[in-house]
This record gives structure tokens, sequence and C-alpha cells, in this order.
């Protein structure tokens, strides 16, 4: 056997990892101090290891349940539905959440009494409030009631709307108070004397400008001018309380003189959208997205104090092409920073979400001073930075604002004051400390479901509950209620990954630029990530114990393999190396489904599975250490007639006195076996000789209508056995079946023509595994392999968040003498 390790000759052909992830999202020991004992790489690498992950358990937020909202909808709606939680409020006690439900027209009430169990408790049709085509754009809550602000209006150019007061317990309307237009979002003063409602009157995106009807669609000035409502709020009697408006505009519908002084867009059509009280309770702040400004407005007089302009901001080390690559080397020009959320930090300084709307966002948050207006600090390139290194870089949204950070909330959580920002597009929160507000520091991400929206803190209760708006049951991705506990004991249960499970070190040679500092323009260089999504397989290093390859599949080009170091101090797997695949020199484009690494004494490299969209296009392929195609290896053509668009799903090897062997697990039956379904294929491939031998495996049957079962990966246990991934091909609650069984090989082989059937049996039950993450069950159990030091490993496949959440869980399940026995 040869005593040269493959990794020492593929290292030029890597991007291997720096020394330190950017953001303190893991710290890593530089290599030179890791490379010692047992974990000492290979000459030539520059691998290092996670010494530790974000926060101490103690003051970490850890994930506690995951309420799908469509379980609370009344009885008589069908669960296929579209129902959404978007904003949330809390009731005094932290114990009853309050949501809106724009597309059902309702509001709806949940428990979290037991965070970890959170308990519909139904919900409150519009249609008995006022009428049935009414929608809820905000809530929140003042003693014993329930503030709704509800948009009743007929068109755009007609706007209206009122604030529904709602006794809590009861459920019924106290009273209701004409907006005057359209309203968006609403704030109560701390000592809930005031709410602040901002009364949008949004253009409308398909009609020109007011003075340009030859112009693009959705321009401004459309009128009518939104502007904002102060609700007086005296006493706990609703009878006594009263709106009194706060025109942003001239009584002749010409822009404002401090609005004009600003600089902002289109000063005559302010359009605000999202308002925040400051810790005083004396000041509003009032974001105005498509004017780029932020207004200021003293509460008790209703007098505006201050307008300025949110800015632009240049960025660097950014991806801007939808291409399926992951290419953090793009710039984008200044652009406005165009804010939708807004939170005071503390009274002098504002922070905003930058999402964009028409002319800009900046994919970032920010900080100003509020008395001054200027930029304090500045995200810049960091949040696009934090998805790719943690797998949810969303390429299709590379060319219009990238991971759109809509939301953001401020508030003191056991003794810390954090800015929680919510990713739109990449379905996470950042958790930041915000202590100094000057110089936010990251302390956290969290996984969300799809289109984080409301996100709300309960600092009685030491709580953060996210709502997230995108709803398809056709897609099996629902709007859902997270809850987040800060320190709760209740989620550090044995064996249950903390996401990120699986992250990214950085990518030798690429960098980008992104502005902070006090004074908002100092410039910090950091190296970019390694981008990575989608994993649908996973080997064993043949030489490393301790180090894993997985790969890309067809969501990703080029297709990558990927070097992980697999977690060993309770921080997550770490992505340190990535190898890109290459056909005649040229990069290339396969779906990988199956990889296995290749020992040194049968020259190294991998052969991988690779998913044809036809059964003829199926091959394995053999690739060399530098990542050159060297072969293709195609099915037999009455395996490739007969598969359908389900082909290879797994690939595992052996290599004995007889030679090199690989198995292949083929996804679903045949249509020459009876059609699909019933069993699947596993095949044999003799290297040397060329010949295939194949095996029948027997699927469960499906639980529910428009489900299948197959089989998702294959690797060998020892000579005689196998262990499969079966899975069906459901998520969230409806998940039913994501295993793994064994079957022993037959002492002989079937005649040829001929399959042999497989006795399987259970090994591990993966599916309380992945529901012990608690959050959205994935689907795409896909990755299975045996390390090197004798664990068990799997990995879900994200599928590069199209209509799916975008997590990846990482598992160890055990060791393997106590899991095959």
């Amino acid at each position: 056997m040869s005593t040269q390790k493959p990794h020492s000759r593929r290292t030029a052909a890597f991007i291997a990892s720096g020394a330190t992830l950017a953001l303190g999202l893991t710290a890593l020991v530089p290599a030179s101090a890791a490379a010692h004992g047992p974990d000492r790489p290979s000459a030539g690498h520059s691998f290092s290891r996670p010494a530790t992950f974000g926060p101490s358990q103690g003051k970490a937020f850890h994930r506690l349940a995951t309420y799908p909202v469509f379980q609370n909808a009344p009885a008589d709606v069908d669960p296929a539905d579209e129902t959404v939680a978007e904003i949330s409020d809390v009731s005094e006690d932290g114990r009853t959440v309050v949501y809106t439900d724009a597309a059902g027209r309702r509001i709806g009430f949940l428990d979290i009494t037991d965070p970890a169990h959170p308990r519909g408790l139904g919900s409150l049709d519009l249609a008995e409030l006022g009428d049935a085509e009414d929608e809820p754009t905000s809530v929140a809550v003042v003693g014993d009631h329930v503030l709704v602000v509800v948009n009743t209006s007929e068109s755009y150019a007609n706007p209206s709307g009122r604030l529904d007061v709602v006794d809590l317990a009861t459920r019924t309307k106290v009273r209701s108070i004409d907006l005057g237009g359209q309203p968006d979002s609403i704030a109560i003063t701390p000592d809930g004397a005031y709410a602040v409602v901002a009364i949008e009157n949004e253009r409308d995106e398909d009609v020109p400008a007011d003075n340009a009807p030859g112009g693009d669609e959705g321009d401004l000035p459309q009128a009518p001018a939104g502007f904002v409502q102060i609700v007086d709020l005296p006493g706990t009697d609703p009878a006594g309380w009263s709106a009194r408006p706060v025109p942003l505009t001239a009584t002749d519908g010409s822009a404002l003189p401090a609005l004009a002084g600003a600089g902002l867009d289109t000063p005559e059509d302010p359009e605000p959208e999202y308002v925040a009280i400051n810790p005083a309770g004396t000041t509003a702040a009032v974001s105005l997205q498509e004017n780029n400004g932020i207004v200021l407005i003293d509460v008790a007089s209703g007098e505006v104090t201050s307008v300025f302009s949110a800015g632009e901001q240049a960025l660097t080390g950014v991806d801007t092409i939808e291409d399926d690559a992951i290419d953090l080397t793009g710039t984008l020009d200044a652009a406005p920073r165009e804010p939708d959320a807004i939170a005071w930090i503390d009274d002098q300084h504002l922070a905003t979400a930058n999402e964009g709307d028409w002319k800009g966002g900046t994919r970032g948050w920010s900080v100003f001073d509020a008395a001054t207006g200027e930029v304090a600090w500045d995200a810049g390139n960091t949040l696009e930075h934090l998805a790719a290194r943690v797998g949810l870089h969303n390429d299709g949204r590379t060319e219009n604002k990238g991971v759109e950070i809509e939301g953001i909330a401020v508030s003191e959580l056991g003794g810390t004051r954090y800015a929680f920002v919510g990713s739109e597009r990449s379905n996470f929160v950042a958790v930041y400390d915000v202590s100094d507000a000057d110089a936010p520091q990251f302390v956290q991400v969290l996984a969300t479901t799809n289109g984080p929206e409301g996100l709300l803190p309960v600092p009685q209760r030491n709580l953060l509950v996210v709502s997230s708006e995108e709803d398809s049951a056709e897609d099996g991705v629902r709007s859902a209620v997270t809850v987040f506990g800060k320190g709760w004991r209740s989620a550090r249960s044995a064996g249950t990954p903390r996401f990120p499970s699986i992250v990214s070190g950085d990518a030798a040679g690429t960098a980008g630029a992104y502005t902070s500092g006090l004074d908002g323009d100092r410039q910090v260089t950091r190296d970019a990530p390694i981008g990575w999504t989608a994993l649908g397989a996973l080997s064993a290093d043949p030489e490393d114990r301790r180090r894993l390859w997985t790969a890309s599949d067809a969501a990703k080009e080029p297709t990558s393999l990927y070097s992980v170091r697999t977690p060993r101090w309770g921080g997550p797997a770490v992505i340190d190396g990535e190898l890109v695949v290459t056909d005649g020199g040229e990069p290339a484009a396969l779906d990988v489904e199956g990889l296995w690494a290749r020992p040194a004494r049968v020259g190294g490299g991998f052969w991988l599975g690779s998913e044809g969209r036809t059964g003829a296009e199926n091959a394995l392929v053999r690739v060399s250490e530098s990542g050159e195609i060297e072969e293709s290896v195609s099915l037999p053509e009455e395996i490739a007639a007969g598969l359908g668009k389900w082909g290879i799903e797994g690939v595992a090897g052996t290599v004995d006195r007889r030679g090199e062997h690989l198995f292949v697990a083929l996804q679903r039956g045949l249509t020459s076996d009876d059609g699909p379904g019933g069993y699947a294929r596993i095949g044999r491939y003799d290297v040397a000789t060329a010949e295939w031998t194949w095996f029948g495996y027997e699927l469960e049957r499906p639980t529910a209508d428009g489900d299948w079962v197959g089989l998702s990966e294959v690797t060998v246990v020892d000579r005689n056995t196998l262990a499969v991934i079966e899975r069906d091909k459901l998520n969230g609650p409806d998940a039913a079946l994501k295993a793994v069984y064994t079957v022993d090989l037959p002492h002989r082989d079937p005649r040829p023509g001929e399959v042999a059937m497989l006795d399987k049996e259970l090994a591990i039950d993966v599916l309380p595994r992945l529901r012990a993450t608690n959050g959205w069950t994935q689907e795409k159990l896909e990755g299975l392999t045996i390390g090197g030091d004798g664990h068990v490993y799997a990995v879900t496949d994200n599928d590069a968040l199209d209509d799916a959440t975008g997590e990846t869980v990482f598992l160890d399940l055990g060791k393997t003498r106590r899991l095959f026995r």
C-alpha cells in the first residue's frame, strides 16, 4: 500500500480554508496550532478545526418549537389553503401570541405558556369585525386589548383603513377608529399612552407616476401621499381613545420643507413603512422606504422634529449573477438603502433593515446616529457571507436584493441588549450584541421557516418569536411561528444539533470589503467563505479518520466536492476545502447524488453517481484527485430504459482481493419492474470486468396521497452488509419515513438477468433526530457514510432553498458498532 496520503496530491486543486471564520461564527484554531497529535492534517494543508461555536450554552438562543399556523385555522378551512403568520405581538405576561394572517383575513392566537409546545387558541375572522375583504396589516397588545390595524382600501387611489380594538379575553370588538388611509405598521409607547400608526397609502406597482403617464410602472409620485396617525390612549377604556394625524406633506400636496431639504427621492409622496418608538417613549421613528428616508416625530406634540436620508451603500464581495454559482467576488454600485423595518437601539441610535423596494436595498442593516442622521455602523456584505457560510445562499435572488434584510427588532434579554435581523429570502435571523450601538457584535444565526417577517422579542420570558409568511401546501413549505429561548435547558437534549450543524471555512484568495467602524467609512477586509448548498452525498476519507467528503448536486454549478472536518468539540462540522470538478479542463455540471472517495492503492480520486434528467444520462463518473473527469460508465441499456426521471441516488465502494466494486442505489423501481414503487434496485459494478449484478430492495408503502418512497444513499458496512437510506418525500409534520436500513448480500450472486431480493432490517430511525432540531422536519435525508472514526454520519439536502426552508442538518448518528450489529 502506498504511504502517500491522497490529500497531499489534492492540495493544488483545493480552495482551502483560512485560519478563521468571518463574523465570529466559528472560532477556529490556526492550522499551525491545530497540527498536533492524532488530528494533525496531511502536509501542505491549511485545514483548521473548530474550537468553539457562537455563545456559550447558557447564553445561546435555542430553537424550542416550530408551529405550522395552518393547524390553527378554523375547522372549516381546507388545510391546504394559504394561511400565514406575518406580524405578531404578545400579551403583557408573555404567554399569548397574537399574529396577523392577511391571507386568511384573520388574526390568530397562540398559547406559549410552554414555549417548547405552542398551543393553537384559534383565530378571529375579520369578517366579524367589518368585512370579509378586510386585511390585517399589523397588531399590538395594550393591557387587556388587541389593537388590530386593518386595510379596508377599495383601490390604491382610494385608500382607507381602521384600527379595531378587540378585547383579548373575549375576542370581541370594543370599538373602531377610522385611520383615514391604508395603514401598515403600529407601535406602542413603553408606557402604553400612545399608539403610532404608519399610514402608507402605498403605490400601485402597475401604473406610472402621476406626472409621467408614459413613464415606468410603479414610479412615484402617486397620490394620495402617506402620513402618520398618533392614537392617544388615555386610561384603560377605549371609549376615550382618539386619533390625530401627522401630515408629511403640505396642505396643497407639495413636499414639506423638512422632507425636501433632506434630499429624499420624491418628498411630495412619502409612504411610511414602519414605525418604532424610542425607549424613553418620546420619539417615533418612521421609515419611508421608497423615499429612502427616516422621519422623527415628537409623540406628544405630533411635530416632525427631524428628517434625514438613509443614504447609499456600495458593496463588494457579493454574488450578483443568477447562474447557479456562488461567486462572492461581485461588486454593486452605490444604491439607496431603502429601509423597511426600523428599531431603536437606545435613545441615540436607530437601526434599519435595508431591504430595498424599487431602486435599492443593500443586503444588510445599518445603525444611525439619531441626532445627526449619520451612519454609525453598517453590516456591508457580511450577511451575504453569513448566508453562504451556513448553506443559505439563495442564488435566485442574487440579482435582486440578495438576502433581502426586511425585519429588525431590538430588546434586552437576560441583561444583554440584542438586535435581531431577519433575512426574508435566506430564511434566517442574525443575532447581534448591541450593548455598544456603534459596534454591534455578531452572536449567532438562527434558522427559520420561509420568509421570516415578524420578529418579536419577549424579554419578560427570554424568548424570541419569529413569524414566517411563506405558505405553500403544494410545495410542503408552510408558514410557521418559531420560538427561540435564550439559555433554555429543554433545548439542550443530548445529540440535538444546534443550527448550524455544518458551516464553511474561508476560501483562500477571495475577499470582500465592507463598510464598518465608528465613522461609517472605515474599510475592513475579510476572506469570503466557501459557498455551498444542496449536499446530497457523503463518503468517508480513506486516509483521514476525521475527514468526510460531500458534494453539491445540480442546484449548484460548477459541480464541487467538499472536504468536511467532522465535529469533535460540540461545534458544527466544517467544510474546509472545495474541489471543482472539471471536464477537459473546464468546469463540469453534474447532478451528483452519490460519492465514494477511493483509496490510494487503487489510484485515489473519487467515483461519483450522477443522476441524469433521463435514464440514459445516469452515469458513474470517475474523477481524479485534481477534480478532472477521467471515465464515465453508463448504466446498462435495459436499466436506463426503465428509470424514468428517478435515477442514481447513492454510490459506495469496496476494494478487496477480487478488485474494486461499486454499489449503486437507484431511487425507485424500474418501469419494467411493474412500475415505480414496489422495490428499488441496488447494483454492484465490477470495475475491472465492467459487469453489473442487480439486487432488489422492497420499499415501504407511502402513507399519504401523492407521496412516494425511495432510496437516497448506500454505504458499505462490511464485506457482507450494506446500509441504505429509505425515505418518503414528505416534510414538516407530515414526514413519516426517514430511516437507515441494513441488508445482507447473498452468498451467491443471482444469475445474469435475474434480480436477487434482499432482506432488510431497520437500523436507525432518523426521523426523531430530525424532529429533535425543533425546526421544520427536512424532507431530503440524502447523505450517509461511516467515518474513519467509527461514527455514522448523515446529512440532508437543502434543495438550495428551492421550495424548501434551506436548512441543512448534519448528524452524527452514533458509533457504528452500536448501530449496525
